[in-house]
């Protein structure tokens, strides 16, 4: 194994043992999108993404659309980082990634593909320089979403310089050159995965990815009366009910 694949293995290999310690939230409420929205910016700012503004809060139409799953990732009671997820289907196909690289995903639409899309992943500054795992810990939910929904393919827009990062531990492959996009003053690439050829060879490299059918659905059937709940098993093919339990 090289020493960039060492480099790799180890804080996946912790990720394991963090995971007991880690609890996933959806955010619905406006008061939970809130904390979201002002960790976004902080973690945003700091890596120089975006200049200062001065309600201290990032956020985007794509927030409040019906296929939008926004997570909040606490550690040890404390919120570590947070990633939304979107996902595009013959119904809803709009989604960030579609957005931005319409010229490379509109295909894909029109052949009625599933795609999870996740955006805006974001880490607490502090927490992300002690805790190497967040990054593993979090992108996990974007396995668990692609069982969850049957995607066809996995995406994500990425920096230049992480790119080699999803390649080697999510077999993701890069579709396009960088591009300004999501409001953000660094330029991303769009890459994806083929999630059913993939699947199993990610996660017998990393089994921690694994989730079981009940943690799949405590993280993505919404709560009653939630503004998604639109999302029917008519609208979608692969939506389950319309009830998130929430601790």
């Amino acid at each position: 194994m090289s020493s960039a694949q060492q480099t790799i293995a180890k804080p996946a290999e912790r990720g394991v043992e963090l995971l007991d310690r880690i609890d996933y939230r959806l955010m619905e409420t406006p008061a939970d999108k809130d904390v979201i929205y002002r960790l976004r910016y902080r973690a945003y700012l700091n890596e120089g993404a975006i200049e200062p503004k001065r309600d201290h809060k990032i956020t985007d139409r794509f927030d409040d659309m019906p296929n939008s799953w926004i997570f909040g990732v606490y550690l040890e009671g404390a919120l570590a980082s947070s990633i939304r997820l979107s996902i595009s289907s013959p119904e809803y196909p709009l989604c960030p990634s579609v957005d931005a690289f319409r010229d490379y995903l509109q295909p894909e639409v029109d052949q009625g593909k599933v795609m999870v899309d996740p955006t805006r992943f974001v880490a607490d500054p502090e927490l992300a320089g002690r805790f190497p795992e967040l990054p593993y810990l979090t992108l996990r939910l974007c396995f668990v979403a692609c069982n969850f929904f049957n995607a066809d393919l996995g995406l994500a827009i990425v920096r230049a310089e992480h790119r080699s990062f999803y390649t080697r531990l999510f077999n993701h492959q890069p579709l396009s050159p960088p591009r300004l996009c999501l409001g953000l003053t660094k330029p991303l690439c769009l890459m994806a995965v083929d999630f059913p050829a993939s699947r199993e060879k990610v996660f017998a490299r990393y089994p921690y990815l694994r989730s079981s059918y009940f943690e799949r659905r405590m993280l993505f059937e919404r709560r009653a009366g939630a503004a998604a709940s639109a999302l029917t098993a008519s609208a979608l093919p692969f939506a389950r009910a319309s009830i998130v339990p929430r601790s």
